[in-house]
Order: structure tokens, then C-alpha cells, then sequence
């Protein structure tokens, strides 16, 4: 606990120093004999940070007391240490000056103990508790933004699939939504990829469930790395079907997106020896595109459904390709 007492009186300065030491047995008492050496001491070094208490008086050779007063307040790092002035001169004028400088309180000149004891033990109590409501403020605060942080992880956690690393159904599902309803207020188009790999039962009855889960795996990264939309999508909709959302895309747009997935597998060369299709893993795309705006803001789910009918007559065609549901119109 520090005070500091500012005054170009040397009387004065021994005055005040020998009854905060010596009668309340105050041990830090540092005196200074000018605002400007005051402000100095406080702005060197963080000296503000032990500080909690400034005694100024406020007629002084060069700056005035009021005005050093102004500028501790008005300094971010030096604003919540309260300052008292002494002064001599207790007119309204004078002390309204004082307090709308940031003073806190006033001590009369000529200085009386009881009243200089009083005040101080009240300033530094006030302080003191201050202290203790902004460091519980600090702590509220990291708890807020560690609460924040870990609700943060948990959203994440809770769309993301386990297996796979990628958004998993959950996460698609509220996605879609929320694009149909995106692509219905602005009257954009909204498409739809359906993937499937494969003859991927063959593929777990002949290497595992292990290698299987590893072909997942493998599959999901590629997928991801594959779209180059910003606001495009790619999910674990289910067992090894996966799902790529394409906001603001028109069908062509969306069938050159979905051979590139489909090509994206294709090129990891996972061997498929139980494949009728080939003799590495493949997948089959359906693609789907719809104008929400014509159809409703809750009709998403005729987009799901125009896009497994495709990826249904891709598998019927002899899988590894992509098929647009327009085409089966």
C-alpha cells in the first residue's frame, strides 16, 4: 500500500508523512514536491500499480494541483487511483473544479489529523474495495470467454462427425436449412450433390471394418479438399454416403462440381478388389438444383429427395458417374 503526497511545501510534506507514518502506521509514504514530478513518478516504470492514494495540494509553483489531478484521469493507465486535494480555498467554485477534475475528495488547509486520518482510512478503504469488485469483474470476464470458448469446442464437437473429421448429419441437416432459407429470401438457386461410394459393403466384408473405417476417412478428406466454393459444403449424411451443399450454384455449375468430387476419389486409388466396378474405390454422384423461392421456404426436403433419385439412377446405370435429376425428367 503506497500514498503519495504532493506538495511544495517541505513542511508540509513531513507534516502529513510523519502522521501517516506514525500515527496510523501507514509504511510506504513517498512525498514529492511538484504535479509535474508526481505525474512523472507515476508514468515511469508502472510505479502506478502499487499506488492508492494521491494527496495533492492544489496551488503549486508551475502546474496547479486541479490540473495534474486532470491528468491522472484522463491517462488510461493511471485514471483509478483516487486523488484527494488540499486546499485552502473551500468556495463552491474551487471545489466543483476539484471534483470535476476526478478528485475524489478534499482535504482543508491548514491540515487537521483527525480529519486527514479519517479521510485516508476512508479513501483507501473505498480503494480497496474497488480493487476487489474489478478483479472479480477480471475473473467474470475470463470465466465468460472460457465459457464462450469451451460452448465454442462443444458446438463444434457436436457437428462434427467422429469417424471422418467432416460436419456429419446434424450439421448438414440444419445447413440446408438454413440455405434454402438464405436462397429463398435472395431468389438464388440452391444445388445438391448425393455421393455414395461404391459397392462399399463388398469393400468391408473383404478388408474390415477397420480398412473400411480408413476408406471413410480417406474418401471425407478428398471430398473436402475437392470443393473450392467458400460457402460450399461437404458432409457425412450416413454409413459411407456423403453430402455437398452448393449455395448459390446452377445445375452445370454443380455437375462440373460433382465429376470433380467423383474424380477426387477416384485419384486416391484405394484398391477395391471385391468392386464390380472397378479395381479401386469409386463413388456415384446424383446432383439436384432448385429455386426456393418458387417452392416455399420449408420445401428443402424435395431437394434431398431430386438428389437421391439421381444418385439412385447413377448406381442403376452402372455407378462411378454422376447423374442430374433433370435428366431424368
Amino acid at each position: 500500500m503506497s500514498i503519495i503526497i504532493v506538495d511544495d511545501s517541505n513542511f508540509i510534506l513531513k507534516f502529513i508523512r510523519h502522521i501517516l507514518t506514525e500515527e496510523a502506521n501507514y509504511t510506504d509514504v513517498i512525498t514529492i514536491d511538484s504535479g509535474e514530478k508526481a505525474l512523472n513518478y507515476l508514468q515511469e516504470n508502472q510505479n502506478y500499480k502499487d499506488i492508492d492514494l494521491v494527496l495533492m495540494d492544489v496551488f503549486m509553483e508551475g502546474h496547479n494541483g486541479i490540473l495534474i489531478c486532470k491528468k491522472i484521469k484522463a491517462h488510461p493507465e493511471l485514471s483509478h487511483i483516487p486523488v484527494m486535494i488540499m486546499t485552502s480555498d473551500t468556495s463552491e467554485e474551487r471545489l466543483q473544479e476539484a471534483f470535476e477534475a476526478g478528485a475524489t475528495d478534499y482535504l482543508v488547509k491548514p491540515i487537521r489529523k483527525v480529519e486527514l486520518l479519517a479521510r485516508v482510512t476512508s479513501a483507501i478503504k473505498l480503494k480497496e474495495e474497488m480493487d476487489k469488485v474489478k478483479a472479480r469483474e477480471k475473473e467474470l470476464l475470463e470465466l465468460k470467454a472460457k465459457l464462450e470458448l469451451a460452448n465454442r469446442e462443444l458446438s463444434r464437437l457436436v457437428s462434427v462427425d467422429g469417424l471422418t473429421g467432416i460436419p456429419n448429419r446434424r450439421f448438414f441437416d440444419d445447413t440446408i436449412k438454413q440455405e434454402w432459407r438464405t436462397a429463398h429470401h435472395n431468389g438464388t438457386l440452391l444445388s445438391l450433390v448425393m455421393i455414395d461410394i461404391d459397392c462399399f459393403k463388398q469393400y468391408n466384408d473383404t478388408y474390415g471394418h477397420l480398412v473400411g473405417d480408413r476408406c471413410l476417412q480417406q474418401v471425407a478428406t478428398a471430398l473436402g479438399a475437392a470443393l473450392k466454393g467458400s460457402l460450399d459444403v461437404v458432409a457425412r449424411y450416413g454409413g459411407e454416403e456423403f453430402a455437398a451443399i452448393l449455395p448459390n450454384t446452377g445445375i452445370e455449375e454443380a455437375i462440373i462440381v460433382a465429376e470433380t468430387l467423383r474424380k477426387a476419389v477416384t485419384d486416391l486409388r484405394i484398391p477395391h478388389e471385391s468392386s464390380s466396378v472397378e479395381k479401386s474405390v469409386t463413388v456415384s454422384c446424383g446432383v439436384a438444383t432448385l429455386t426456393p423461392k418458387h417452392l416455399g421456404i420449408m420445401a428443402w426436403p424435395m431437394l434431398v429427395e431430386e438428389a437421391d433419385l439421381a444418385l439412385y439412377e447413377a448406381k442403376s446405370r452402372g455407378r462411378n458417374q454422376v447423374v442430374a435429376f433433370r435428366s431424368l425428367m
